[in-house]
């Protein structure tokens, strides 16, 4: 079997497998990694040093498997606008990055990357592997688009003209040695519509992002109080941020993609900000089990629901304030509950 008719049905085990786009990319030394050393000298990433760990890891693909020669690059599309399982939409409804509302799409990956793995060990006897999801130390939007899944946008995201950037990236990384896919070149053209609605200016020149901005950082990764000025941005997301993908044109129309364990679970579809607020230990692990929400942990959730309720005139978010501002065990979630009951107060 030639390499081409390798490539050919190397992907099309990753469709079989439930993948949405599946790309081959040639191993070679990262062209994006003098930019991403650039990005982290200014301070880009915010307070979040583990992306710097590895650093030089990411200048090499092959430096993750001895004997490398080419990647495999999946994607799963994910919750598209007016997709199935739309949450419902009113008052004191938590907002929720769409990646992040149903099972955590790593578990979900990897699965499905192994089976392609397991597909490849078995028809190339002695080729070896690694699947990557998210997680390795690897410049992966890069490969994506030299496997031909799409180019980068404005907002830093992967772009694909017929899926968008609603996509869930991974990787398989080979010794077997496969023709790479054709790129796709700039979509973004004159539009800017990604950095004009973005709400904290988290977006400040074209394909830059100042993660310490971004309300993803915030409502996820940062531990402790949350500033005034992005409090009040964060509005009611409470667990990411999907503004700068929402006025994309190309996230405009319904997507196809039929993957219902990424929708929301039937039992949190009727969670609201009071629920989150007032949860207990116990049913935030029963709630969250095998979800990516668990990453901002018990605390952080309910500290960014307290704020979310600071824009909320149903009365039952001025109870839950106030006794969470009295009497919640944490501090950083009294002190979040106190500012965002001023807040509501005011009207600010």
């Amino acid at each position: 079997m030639d390499a081409s008719a390798a490539a050919e049905r190397v992907k099309a085990r990753a469709r079989a497998a439930g993948f949405d786009l599946a790309g081959v990319a040639r191993l070679q030394p990262a062209a994006t990694h003098p930019a991403y050393l650039r990005w982290l000298a200014r301070g880009d990433h915010g307070p979040m040093e583990w992306i710097e760990r590895h650093a030089d890891l990411r200048a090499d693909p092959r430096s993750l498997l001895p004997g490398a020669r080419s990647a495999l690059v999946v994607a799963l599309r994910y919750a598209p606008l007016g997709g199935a399982g739309e949450p419902p939409d009113g008052p004191l409804w938590p907002r929720v990055a769409r990646y992040a509302r149903g099972v955590d799409y790593h578990d979900l990956m990897r699965s499905r990357l192994r089976e392609v793995a397991d597909f490849v060990a078995l028809t190339w006897p002695g080729t070896r592997s690694r699947v990557c999801v998210d997680t390795a130390p690897l410049l992966e939007r890069e490969l994506a688009v030299r496997a031909g899944l799409g180019a980068i946008g404005k907002n830093t995201n992967l772009l694909h003209p017929e899926a968008g950037s609603w996509l869930l990236l991974g990787e398989l990384l080979l010794t077997l040695d496969l023709p790479a896919d054709a790129p796709i070149a700039d979509l973004c053209g004159d539009c800017c519509r990604c950095l004009d609605a973005c709400p904290t200016d988290a977006l400040p020149e074209p394909w830059r992002l100042d993660a310490s901005r971004c309300i993803s950082y915030w409502t996820i990764e940062h531990r402790g109080p949350v500033p005034d000025e992005m409090a009040t941005a964060l509005t009611s997301w409470v667990f990411g941020c999907d503004r700068c993908q929402e006025v994309c044109p190309w996230n405009g129309r319904p997507g196809a993609a039929d993957h219902p364990e990424l929708s929301v679970p039937e039992h949190r579809r009727r969670l609201d900000l009071v629920d989150l607020l007032t949860q207990t230990e116990e049913e935030y692990r029963e709630r969250f089990r095998g979800s990516a929400m668990k990453r901002a942990r018990h605390e952080g959730l309910r500290r960014n629901a307290a704020h979310a309720l600071a824009g909320e005139r149903d009365p039952r978010s001025r109870e839950a304030l106030g006794r969470a501002a009295e009497s919640d065990p944490s501090p950083v979630v009294r002190d979040a509950a106190r500012r965002a009951a001023a807040r509501r107060e005011s009207g600010v």
